[in-house]
């Protein structure tokens, strides 16, 4: 399936970021979205990501609620498997994949796996040249799967990682990510 026909979902558009809520305080009352407050904005510079969700996992209820609204959107679809991202992605893939009552695959950077794998170049948010991997023991063609990410900035990441899935005969059912950059990439 084509990127530009997958189901996104984001539910972040931009954060005002409030550095005196505490993390893991519950608010009485939650809106949709109450817990994008608990994300921060890249301080670091250029080299890093520019948003930082991590205080986000801190608070069960944030994750719980967070991982409900990305799954909204696939209500009405089939999931066989979710799909993490190396490595943010692993959090909310894991939280998602227990929520559905599903297995959990990971997408490693290349070279962490003992096994054999297939790889996927790919330029990173920061314009470097990467690759990706994936075991070769548990796709197959049919498999309905959901990718899930922390965040899509150039769009390089979440591309490579659709092409390992449908490589292997898998069907990309969607992606879930907390963020997406308004930019070409992300697009």
């Amino acid at each position: 399936m084509p990127v530009n026909r997958l189901k996104l979902l984001c539910i972040f558009d931009c954060v005002d970021c409030y550095y005196g809520m505490n993390t893991l305080a519950i608010p009485m009352e939650r809106e949709k979205g109450w817990y994008l407050s608990l994300m921060a904005p890249n301080t670091k510079g250029p080299k890093y990501a520019w948003l930082d969700p991590s205080r986000l996992y801190c608070n069960s209820q944030a994750l719980s609620d967070c991982v409900k609204d990305l799954l909204c959107p696939f209500q009405n679809e089939t999931i066989d498997l979710v799909v993490g991202i190396d490595a943010m992605g692993f959090v909310l893939g894991s939280a998602i994949a227990t929520t559905l009552g599903k297995g959990f695959l990971a997408i490693r950077k290349a070279g962490h796996l003992c096994i054999q794998t297939e790889s996927q170049p790919y330029t990173d948010y920061s314009g470097n040249e990467k690759m990706m991997e994936i075991r070769l023991d548990v796709l197959r063609p049919g498999l309905r799967v959901l990718i899930v990410d922390q965040w899509i900035e150039t769009g390089g990441t979440i591309k490579a990682a659709i092409k390992l899935v449908e490589r292997q005969g898998a069907v990309v059912v969607g992606v879930a990510t907390v963020a997406i950059e308004n930019s070409e990439g992300g697009k």
